[in-house]
């Protein structure tokens, strides 16, 4: 009898118990269909990125065909003159390569040591305050429209430079690559910043419980940790050095010209497709289908340079 008295007792708490346990299981069974449902939007994101850029590449390499049907692959690569609108035409694209080379070099020179200087003091240095203030400040310079920086380097920069070089033509090399480099200055102190930031603390109170100062620890152990972080906004900065447009094409002037003093006039291989492009071509031309073969070009330059940094940062992220 007590026995029964018991069991009748007890079936409400395993009836409730049952029920929760259900229920927890109806609860695991619709987190874990959001994170399938999530990680699939993620994988069609990812997978979308990825064949918009294998369309880009067959775009140019299809029409890059067509182009070297008519041009020899040697004499593009070789060739000194690139005046493909002239008569007869000629197809070197190094003219193209040394101005795209040549300005992307000056605005490196200026963008990254001023850019991780400005990551050092921002991640190690500043008060908070004013890093709240002063990164989102730098961060609206790439806000800025191109066509403006170009007719800032045009009108303002090559005048200055002009009272420095006397010799020194309106459009050149030299300014376009510098305004260029202030532009992609918070690519690189941005992204540097961040990933100095990610660097365990840790990592800090040793180097000073060894006896080192602030600085020493910024330069001798934080830069070192966070440079495979600091790897990519390098690449990231090249690249974009890389495909700027409106500021070469506005203040390095669109002549082809083979030549690496950054005091010359010279077109980029971006220049050159802004030039092809305004429609002064037939659609089919010889002469239109050599912007597939320039921009497959500058494809493949910042595919080496990506290919680079990712070595690069791979190997820093194994040492450290």
């Amino acid at each position: 009898m007590f026995g029964g008295l018991i069991a009748r007792n007890m079936n409400p708490a395993l009836e409730a118990s049952k029920t929760n346990a259900d229920d927890l299981t109806s609860y695991e069974k619709f987190i874990r269909l959001k994170e399938k449902v999530i990680e699939s939007l993620l994988f069609l994101a990812a997978l979308f990125s990825i064949t918009i850029t294998l369309g880009i590449f067959g775009i140019l390499v299809y029409e890059s065909l067509a182009f070297f049907s008519h041009v020899s692959l040697i004499e593009f690569l070789t060739d000194t003159l690139w005046t493909p609108l002239f008569s007869p035409p000629r197809f070197g694209i190094l003219p193209l390569v040394t101005g795209t080379l040549v300005t992307t070099a000056v605005a490196l020179i200026v963008a990254l040591p001023i850019g991780s200087v400005v990551a050092i003091y921002l991640s190690e240095f500043s008060p908070r305050v004013v890093r709240e203030v002063l990164k989102p400040v730098l961060e609206l310079l790439s806000a800025v429209p191109t066509v403006v920086y170009g007719y800032f380097a045009l009108l303002f920069v090559s005048p200055l430079l002009q009272k420095i070089v006397p010799d020194l033509p309106t459009f050149n090399m030299l300014s376009a690559g510098i305004v260029m480099g202030i532009m992609i200055i918070p690519y690189v102190s941005s992204l540097s910043e961040d990933a100095m930031r990610a660097v365990p603390m840790s990592l800090r109170e040793s180097s000073y419980a060894l006896g080192a100062n602030r600085i020493i620890t910024a330069l001798k152990v934080v830069y070192p940790a966070a440079f495979s972080g600091i790897v990519a906004s390098y690449i990231l900065a090249i690249s974009r050095a890389l495909g700027e447009t409106m500021i070469v094409a506005i203040a390095a002037g669109m002549q082809p010209n083979l030549t690496l003093d950054p005091r010359e006039p010279a077109a980029t291989i971006t220049a050159f497709i802004v030039q092809v492009s305004l429609g002064d071509l037939p659609h089919g031309s010889i002469g239109y289908q050599s912007i597939f073969a320039a921009g497959l070009t500058l494809f493949l330059m910042t595919l080496v340079f990506n290919v680079i940094g990712f070595y690069l940062k791979r190997k820093y992220r194994e040492a450290y």
